[in-house]
Protein backbone atom coordinates (compact mmCIF):
# COMPACT_ATOMS: atom_id res chain seq x y z
CA UNK A 1 0.00 0.00 0.00
CA UNK A 2 3.09 2.23 0.61
CA UNK A 3 4.52 1.44 -2.33
CA UNK A 4 1.53 2.49 -4.64
CA UNK A 5 1.35 5.80 -2.87
CA UNK A 6 4.82 6.57 -3.22
CA UNK A 7 4.38 5.65 -6.95
CA UNK A 8 1.57 7.75 -7.08
CA UNK A 9 3.01 10.53 -5.87
CA UNK A 10 6.45 10.08 -7.81
CA UNK A 11 4.19 10.81 -10.83
CA UNK A 12 3.02 13.93 -9.58
CA UNK A 13 5.93 15.30 -8.80
CA UNK A 14 7.10 14.35 -12.46
CA UNK A 15 4.25 15.49 -13.97
CA UNK A 16 4.73 19.06 -11.91
CA UNK A 17 8.30 18.95 -13.13
CA UNK A 18 7.36 18.76 -16.27
CA UNK A 19 4.79 22.03 -16.44
CA UNK A 20 7.42 23.96 -14.61
CA UNK A 21 10.16 23.17 -17.24
CA UNK A 22 7.23 24.28 -20.10
CA UNK A 23 6.39 27.70 -18.49
CA UNK A 24 10.21 27.85 -18.09
CA UNK A 25 9.94 27.43 -22.01
CA UNK A 26 8.33 30.07 -22.47
CA UNK A 27 9.34 32.46 -20.01
CA UNK A 28 12.33 31.82 -22.24
CA UNK A 29 10.96 32.84 -26.04
CA UNK A 30 8.72 35.61 -23.62
CA UNK A 31 12.57 37.20 -23.04
CA UNK A 32 13.67 36.58 -26.74
CA UNK A 33 10.55 38.34 -28.04
CA UNK A 34 10.43 41.50 -25.96
CA UNK A 35 14.68 41.92 -26.88
CA UNK A 36 13.98 41.54 -29.98
CA UNK A 37 11.10 44.28 -30.10
CA UNK A 38 13.86 46.65 -27.83
CA UNK A 39 16.23 45.81 -31.03
CA UNK A 40 13.85 46.82 -33.72
CA UNK A 41 12.52 49.74 -31.69
CA UNK A 42 15.84 50.89 -31.09
CA UNK A 43 16.62 50.63 -34.94
CA UNK A 44 13.73 52.45 -35.88
CA UNK A 45 14.58 55.40 -33.78
CA UNK A 46 18.41 55.62 -34.95
CA UNK A 47 18.01 56.79 -38.31
CA UNK A 48 17.26 57.42 -41.62
CA UNK A 49 19.11 54.80 -43.04
CA UNK A 50 17.95 52.85 -41.11
CA UNK A 51 14.19 53.02 -41.02
CA UNK A 52 14.50 52.40 -45.24
CA UNK A 53 15.95 49.54 -44.40
CA UNK A 54 13.27 48.09 -41.83
CA UNK A 55 10.70 49.49 -44.32
CA UNK A 56 12.25 47.13 -47.08
CA UNK A 57 12.61 44.11 -44.54
CA UNK A 58 9.01 44.75 -43.75
CA UNK A 59 7.90 44.94 -47.17
CA UNK A 60 9.39 41.71 -47.85
CA UNK A 61 8.39 39.60 -45.15
CA UNK A 62 4.79 40.96 -45.73
CA UNK A 63 5.12 40.03 -49.78
CA UNK A 64 6.84 36.80 -48.85
CA UNK A 65 3.59 35.88 -45.97
CA UNK A 66 1.25 36.77 -49.49
CA UNK A 67 2.94 34.18 -51.59
CA UNK A 68 3.65 31.73 -49.41
CA UNK A 69 -0.25 31.77 -48.54
CA UNK A 70 -1.13 31.88 -51.86
CA UNK A 71 1.40 28.98 -52.99
CA UNK A 72 -0.37 26.96 -49.61
CA UNK A 73 -4.39 27.46 -51.09
CA UNK A 74 -2.99 26.78 -54.18
CA UNK A 75 -1.35 23.33 -53.13
CA UNK A 76 -4.77 21.97 -51.46
CA UNK A 77 -6.62 22.51 -53.97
Amino acid sequence: MMDAENKRLAENLSSKVTRLKSDSDFMSVTGLLSGSVKRFTGMARSGRDNRKLLCYISAGLVGLFFILYYLVSRAST
